[in-house]
């Protein structure tokens, strides 16, 4: 995902950013509402003839060392003090000053959020350039032409484009993973298993950056938990794609930026923890000499004394009367996990580069559901099943990929060419234990459900954009994925604890290949207007072949029967964009935008296995689904009120042809080896048949007191309206209501690098189309001390600590059935952090661009594990002896 904040915000900042720093020039009179007669960077504002002078610098925060983009430099006559040219620098921070007079000058540099730098006695002559290297802006609190500045980096930032949560600047999150940073931004809800939506929608498109992963395709959930939390920089929210972005994910997409760094020198930094629920340690190093650069990292995390507990009521109306299941068990989780990658980047000129990756995960995550005791009642006596389950859920996932970037002379003219291979396998198994009726205790059989799958995806993406006059861009590209998924699934069972197992006859086993292949095409066109309008308008289209067919394994064969071909047929998707965003007085900024999207069913969704874990709530996919079509309309208006600022946002989304999780009860017995007389079970799959519109605002702001102390938060609130078309009365559904989310973090320096942190956040109940998953919520303090020469520091974290346990309670129902559930979560947690870094890094030669990168943003994934492999774990009563993502 290429960044396009610096031309979305040139044409703006070309005409007033450096007006706002030639204000400052102590010419002009505080408050006056005249502007310097240079209103234009380039364009001398006395007498002073031209000359060949060439001046260049690189601005950067002197506390982060990070590049400062878009500051405004201006060159003021050391005499007269009148401005004599002015410029902007670029997104790294960079300028140039062209065809400068002779003679001994002042550089003025500024910025919202800085003090104001000045370099006195700049001579220029006519004998060579004049490199300023890099120059050094020291935060501060000012107001400058009604925007609020702060003396510290906001948790929360908006650009043009998207928001932007700082989660480098998150003591509390440090030692923990990605779910414990989506938790605290903006717009974003995560459930207690980790499954993230936007706005209500799980529908959303998850990058690593900027780049896509098969892990992530396989589940969101999952590969959030492998991504160490120490290892995040900023988490980016796009609520409205232009067309350069593929068309899926219905809700938005959003892009995990890692830390890392192409800067001179070596470091190497050791990231450690440990707690009374996990343990981590991490080590990441990069070397950079010349015009190249290595990065090498690893990570791992361990999981332990993570447990819960659920109860389930269901009941089944049948032609016989009502039939009431009761369950509950204990539950234990344990894992490993790990993540290690290699980069490599070349700069092969001046205007071109060449950057390539390798990184490999891997996870080794297991459940246990202990004495799992099933009563059945409503038959001529009541009857009682019990069992033990272990669930092993095993994957490892390669991402390898070699982008290509090369600028020109104009300025934001870039051509990349980007290739992208992703694989990632992983085995889904289960076995329970079924418990001898007279004592349950004693193992009377075992059942086994073995589940390999894997998704690999090969990409080739090639992208240019170019200027068109001073305010004007325009981008194209195309793109080509094909896209390989095998899910493969079979059944066995044994008598007794020690027998060996054997296939089990009355559940045949099945191997799904689904292929698809996705040509796209995208234009889009850019443009700044003088009255501070942006607009950004392109188009997208995308089209989409499958080949699938299954074939089942019977009893007796070696491999699987010759394939069945599903007959899915193509389809091709016009999906349009248009933003408008205008820049108001006083730090205002209203935005409007319009976009489609279209989701694609995943692998969870898809995969045709019989996930009877829990033989009275069994889940399976269906591989006939096709993709959701949505229309997103959103309106928001943000500024600064003085010291504050805030941010309010209209949104209003309908979906069509809605991949819903519906319910209802199996119509086949599928055997019992233990106790062949347990009643239907209650099924979990997915249709075609949903419609969903979503209106709300979502509401959220910061302040910065003291240039020490931050304070901010916000909520969510939209009324959902869910239905469907089905013809079918058990499947016929309607619900709506609101569903309000919260959340609250502050953020206090102390002297002596003391900080502290707190956090909260809270969501209420949500609805479901059958039903309604119930509110939680999560609450985290942390302190963090830094070393006195900033190379290291240690720290505390303490979550959900009066709660023992934390308590969350569903229901759904249909015509022929009702069910209510309760999970409880021993989720209060501590732990210790220490991090050091060794090394050094310097700012000798100025950064390079960086190049645009694939960007697969197209399968639908979302509510946890594979879709008939597992079962949504966020409603763990449905099956209670299912597969919890993790």
């Amino acid at each position: 995902m290429k960044n396009t904040l610096p031309f979305l915000l040139a044409g703006t900042f070309m005409l007033t950013a450096c007006d706002l720093a030639l204000a400052q020039v102590p010419a002009v009179p505080a408050g006056d509402n005249q502007r310097p007669a240079v209103a234009i960077p380039g364009t001398a504002t006395d007498d002073t003839p031209r000359g060949n002078a060439k001046l260049t610098g690189v601005v950067v925060d002197s506390t982060t060392g990070k590049p400062v983009e878009f500051a405004s430099i201006a060159l003021i006559n050391a005499q007269t003090k009148k401005p004599i040219d002015g410029t902007v620098a670029d997104d790294k921070g960079q300028f140039t000053l062209n065809k400068l007079p002779q003679g001994e000058f002042q550089v003025l540099i500024s910025f919202v959020g800085y003090r104001n730098k000045t370099v006195s006695s700049v001579k220029l002559d006519r004998r060579g350039d004049v490199a300023l290297g890099t120059v050094k802006l020291a935060p501060d609190v000012r107001t400058l032409n009604e925007v609020q500045v702060v003396g510290q980096q906001a948790l929360v930032e908006e650009k043009v484009d998207r928001i932007v949560y700082n989660a480098d600047k998150d003591v509390t999150a440090k030692g923990g993973d990605a779910t414990d940073i989506m938790r605290k931004v903006p717009l974003l809800s995560v459930d207690l298993d980790g499954n993230v939506s936007l706005r209500g929608s799980s529908n959303v498109r998850v990058l690593i950056n900027n780049k896509p992963s098969t892990i992530v395709a396989s589940s969101v959930a999952d590969a959030l938990k492998q991504i160490p939390a120490d290892m995040i920089k900023t988490v980016e929210v796009i609520t409205s794609p232009s067309a350069k972005y593929d068309a899926e994910g219905s809700a938005g997409i959003i892009n995990i930026i890692t830390k890392k760094t192409t800067l001179q020198g070596f470091t190497l930094n050791v990231d450690s923890g440990v707690g009374n629920r996990g343990s981590n340690l991490g080590l990441n190093g990069n070397l950079r000499t010349g015009k190249m650069g290595f990065s090498l990292s690893g990570y791992g995390r361990a999981n332990y004394n993570v447990r819960g507990a659920f109860a389930n009521t269901q009941q089944i109306f049948g032609s016989n009367g009502t039939t009431t299941t009761e369950q509950s068990a204990s539950t234990r989780n344990q894992g490993v996990f790990g993540q290690y990658t290699l980069g490599w980047d070349y700069d092969i000129s001046k205007n071109s580069a060449i950057t390539a990756s390798l990184r490999y995960g891997a996870r080794n995550n297991t459940v246990f559901q202990d004495n799992f005791l099933t009563k059945t009642s409503g038959l001529y006596f009541p009857v009682y099943n019990a069992r033990n389950v272990k669930t092993d859920d095993l994957s490892g996932t390669v991402d390898a990929n070699v982008d290509y970037t090369r600028t020109f002379a104009k300025p934001q003219q870039e051509m990349s060419i980007s290739a992208q291979y992703s694989r990632n396998n992983r085995n889904n198994n289960f076995i329970a234990d079924i418990l001898s009726a007279t004592d349950f205790s004693t193992i009377a059989s075992r059942q086994q459900n073995l589940n390999d799958s894997y998704n690999q995806e090969s990409t080739f993406q090639a992208d240019y954009q170019t200027p068109i006059g001073k305010n004007q861009l325009i981008e194209f590209g195309g793109k080509g994925i094909y896209r390989q998924v095998e899910s493969s699934f079979r059944y066995n069972f044994a008598t007794g604890p020690n027998a060996g197992f054997q296939m089990d006859e009355n559940r045949p086993g099945n191997t799904l290949n689904y292929d698809q292949t996705i040509g796209a095409g995208y234009v889009s066109y850019t443009i700044t207007t003088k009255s501070k309008f942006t607009i950004k308008a392109g188009t997208r289209y995308e089209f989409t072949s499958i080949n699938a067919n299954y074939s089942r394994t019977q009893a007796g064969e070696q491999g699987a029967a010759a394939g069945e071909d599903l007959g899915i047929p193509s389809y091709s998707n016009l999906v349009p964009s248009i933003n408008i965003s205008k820049a108001l007085k006083g730090g205002k900024t209203i935005k409007l935008a319009y976009n489609r999207r279209l989701q694609r069913p995943g692998i969870q969704f898809l995969n045709p296995n019989i996930n009877n874990s829990n033989p009275t709530n069994i889940t399976q996919g269906n591989p006939l689904l096709s993709p959701e079509l949505t229309d997103n309309f959103e309106l928001s208006n943000s500024a600064y009120i003085k010291n504050v600022y805030l941010n309010a946002t209209l949104f209003y989304r309908r979906t069509n042809n809605e991949i819903t999780s519906v319910r209802d009860t199996n119509t086949t017995s599928l055997g019992e080896v233990a106790n062949p007389t347990l009643p239907q079970p209650i099924r979990t799959t997915y249709l075609n048949i949903g419609r969903q519109e979503a209106y709300g605002i979502n509401l959220f702001g910061n302040a910065t007191l003291f240039s020490k102390w931050q304070i901010g938060g916000g909520f969510d609130a939209y009324y959902a309206s869910l239905t469907n078309n089905s013809t079918q009365a058990i499947y016929r559904a309607s619900n709506a209501g609101w569903v309000v989310t919260g959340r609250f973090f502050t953020s206090l320096n102390i002297k002596n690098g003391w900080g502290l942190q707190g956090f909260g956040f809270i969501r209420g109940k949500q609805i479901q189309l059958q039903g309604y998953q119930g509110g939680f919520a999560f609450y985290s303090l942390g302190m963090k001390k830094d070393m006195k020469n900033k190379r290291g520091s240690f720290g505390i974290a303490a979550e959900n600590f009066f709660n023992h346990p934390f308590t969350v309670r569903s229901e759904s129902s249909s015509p022929i059935f009702a069910q209510n559930s309760t999970t409880s979560l021993y989720n209060a947690g501590i732990r210790a952090n220490f991090s050091y870094k060794f090394g050094k890094l310097s700012f000798d030669q100025p950064q390079r661009k960086r190049g645009r990168s694939v960007e697969n943003d197209d399968v639908k994934g979302g509510e946890g594990g594979e879709g008939g492999g597992q079962q949504p774990a966020a409603q763990p009563a449905q099956g209670g002896g299912g597969r919890r993502p993790k």
